[in-house]
Parts: structure tokens; sequence; C-alpha cells
């Protein structure tokens, strides 16, 4: 009984080391590289959102509209750092939008710049009212 179990033993132990090294040299579905290149360009993404939002509450004309609403700006600011994914994308989409109407100082907007202003407050503040 002991010389079958060593036969058996002997054999599974070299297909088992030879199995290991065989697959340790197996190409990945995504190289290393790719992968950091991807979490590199999401975290610059999300930098370049926080930006945006940021720009937007800086501007005098977001700052006079929250004043007018009895908004705390301070708070909204500081809550832009902890944004993330689709609260931080929505928040940039309106952010993007006020400045770019902002920056033509075109009278015809007012109403729509105004808006803007207004859901872009009111989504950095839901986001700070659900957490």
């Amino acid at each position: 009984m002991q010389s079958v179990r060593t036969l058996l033993v002997f054999p599974l132990m070299v297909l088992m080391m030879a199995s290991s090294s065989a697959f340790a040299d197996q190409q990945h579905v995504v190289t290393p590289s790719q992968l950091a290149t991807t979490v590199a360009d999401g975290v610059a993404k999300q930098d370049s959102n926080r930006a945006a939002v940021h720009e937007a509450l800086a501007r005098p004309e977001v700052q006079a509209v929250a004043s007018s609403l009895g908004l705390d700006l301070t708070r909204a600011t500081a809550a832009v750092d902890t944004m993330s994914g689709a609260d931080l994308e929505k928040a940039a989409n309106a952010a993007e939008q006020v400045n770019e109407q902002l920056v033509g100082c075109a009278s015809t907007i007012v109403i729509s710049t105004t808006t803007i202003i207004i859901i872009l407050l009111l989504v950095i503040i839901l986001i700070i009212a659900v957490r």
C-alpha cells in the first residue's frame, strides 16, 4: 500500500509543479500598463470635472444667485471634493454649461444662465443632503 501511494504522489507532485510554472507566464487580458493608463485617465477626468465645478462656483454670478437663495457656497465647494461617479458627472455638466454661458456675458441668456446656476447648486445641495 505504501509503494502505491508513493507511486501516485510522486507523479502528482511533478504535474503540480510543472503546471504552476507553465501557467505563471500566462499573458493577462489587460496589461499592467493599460490598467495604469485607464486608472490615470479616470483620475484626470474626475480632476477636470472637479475643476469645472469649482470654476463655476467661484464665479460672481453664481455666488450672487447662491446668496440670494441663502445657500452656503463654502459647504457646496467642500462637497465637490467628496463627489465621484455619476454625481460628479452631473455637477460637472451643469458647471460646464454655466461656464460656457457666462464667458460670453450675453444679456439674452441671463434667464437660462440663472436657471443653470440654480440647477448646479441644487444638484450639489441634493448630493450633500443624501450623504
